[in-house]
């Protein structure tokens, strides 16, 4: 009998009344605070715009509220470190995994500025770059690493300054300076492109003459080169020069500043050779199932890195499943021990309203009633990937230790999938006590698409809070 959207709704609720004295609206929780725009302003949190992160306001308030002193965190979806850096000012050994090389470059770049004894030398250096710009000095340029993607994403002159500016880098002798000038560059390609991230891709203004021709895209001023990397350079001199900045209240004499640890690839693979009962606190953001690919809104920086075509093919079937291009990962047996396997595998099979959500996708895909056959796939290698992820948190995670993770509930064909509820049941077969789920007040909207086809539907986003038994 075929699953309508009224069975999924009446299920759906079931599951609602399992955690309604779990779900709770945390009226201090805004949408600034759990995503970048609270960082605009931050001194060092501000130079790089990584869209896809929470604000370190959030993590100090979740440090705050769960009262934790001491310990060692892990973050498995690390992005561009801010739980690494809010935990590492808090005292607290950081451990984090990121598998896409911006968010790892971005982390590797604070972190040498984070851990330099003083920046008085480093100061001095960029001072006298924005004053002698050197790269215009320069005779030829480095010709640009671009991908299919990126090909024409920058106005001439722009390209040819880039070009002369990773020319002078070369020349620079101390490899930590040389490494903070390729990251001030990184923090403005998107500004003087002629591009702007968009979720699962690139958007082209039309002066690039790369639009699709319906729909004349104007992203606004396209930067002139100096004009955007002399304004980066002089936001990270002004922010470690500033005073009661990250990186001087890190240094204060009251209290001693955490390790940070950077462990490049894929959770998948990474979390399973990790010591059992290792850490303390885990806060998280893994990507959404929003169909969002970040090796396509992030090709700008990824190519910049020397990332090549096979490169990103190999990192976009790496990555968590979230795209309709993912395919199944047949190694996942071979990642995880037996018995994590085993007990996460049964977890997401008896998760009845999330094999319902997936049986009623399958008839849609089978009726050709889906705008793109992988959703269903998508859908459930997220949920599957999610739940070996989780039992493996459990294994890592010491008793009592709080898992806090970031995420947002998603609608496909009309069907409401409730994210929060279905990992909160698997976290709980996982060993995990759901202490609350905190709602934000105002939630987000389905597509454009759906909206028309089903109405409009607000969805819960959330901050999960589980805590190990």
């Amino acid at each position: 009998m075929p699953v309508t959207l009224d069975k999924i709704q009446i299920l759906n609720k079931k599951l609602e009344n399992r955690f309604r004295d779990k779900l709770v609206v945390n009226n201090d929780l805004k949408r600034t605070l759990v995503s970048f725009q609270a960082n605009k302003k931050i001194p060092g949190y501000r130079w790089y715009k990584f869209k896809e992160g929470y604000s370190s306001a959030l993590v100090d308030y979740v440090i705050n509220k769960l009262d934790i002193k001491k310990g060692k965190v892990i973050d498995p979806f690390a992005g561009s470190g801010v739980s690494l850096f809010v935990s590492a000012e808090r005292g607290l050994d950081a451990v984090g995994v990121e598998l896409l090389p911006i968010g790892a470059e971005i982390i590797a770049v604070r972190k040498i500025i984070f851990e330099s004894a003083n920046h008085n030398g480093l100061v001095d250096f960029l001072q006298e770059w924005i004053e002698k710009k050197p790269w215009e000095k320069e005779k030829g340029g480095r010709k640009i690493n671009h991908l299919k993607i990126t090909n024409g994403a920058f106005p001439k002159r722009t390209e040819e300054l880039l070009g002369k500016f990773l020319n002078a880098v070369d020349k620079v002798e101390n490899k930590k300076y040389r490494r903070v000038l390729r990251f001030a560059l990184l923090c403005v390609l998107e500004e003087i492109s002629f591009t702007r991230k968009d979720g699962q891709y690139l958007r082209w203004d039309y002066r690039s003459g790369r639009g699709n021709g319906k729909n004349k895209f104007d992203k606004g001023e396209i930067k002139e080169f100096n004009q955007a990397i002399i304004g980066k350079l002089n936001d990270i001199v002004s922010d470690l020069v500033g005073g009661n900045t990250l990186f001087d209240l890190i240094r204060e004499p009251k209290g001693e500043s955490g390790d940070i640890e950077i462990l490049q690839g894929s959770c998948l693979s990474i979390l399973p050779k990790l010591a059992s009962n290792e850490f303390d606190f885990l806060m998280t953001s893994p990507p959404y199932c929003n169909r969002y690919d970040y090796t396509r809104t992030y090709a700008l920086e990824l190519a910049l890195l020397d990332v090549d075509e096979m490169k990103i093919r190999d990192l976009r079937q790496t990555m968590m499943s979230c795209t309709v291009e993912n395919k199944d990962k047949d190694n996942l047996d071979r990642l995880f021990s037996p018995d994590i396997f085993q007990k996460a595998t049964k977890a997401f099979d008896n998760q009845k309203e999330l094999q319902v959500i997936i049986q009623y996708l399958n008839e849609k895909k089978d009726g050709d009633e889906l705008n793109n056959p992988g959703i269903v796939r998508m859908i459930k290698n997220y949920f599957y990937e999610s739940a070996l992820i989780i039992f493996e948190c459990a294994r890592l995670l010491k008793s009592g230790a709080p898992f806090v993770m970031v995420n947002d509930n998603v609608r496909y064909a009309g069907a409401n999938i409730p994210v929060d509820l279905i990992l909160s049941d698997i976290a709980q077969s996982a060993g995990f006590n759901v202490e609350q789920i905190w709602v934000l007040p105002t939630g987000k909207g389905n597509s454009s698409q759906q909206m028309g086809a089903h109405g409009r539907e607000e969805l819960r986003k959330c901050v999960y809070v589980w805590r190990k038994l």
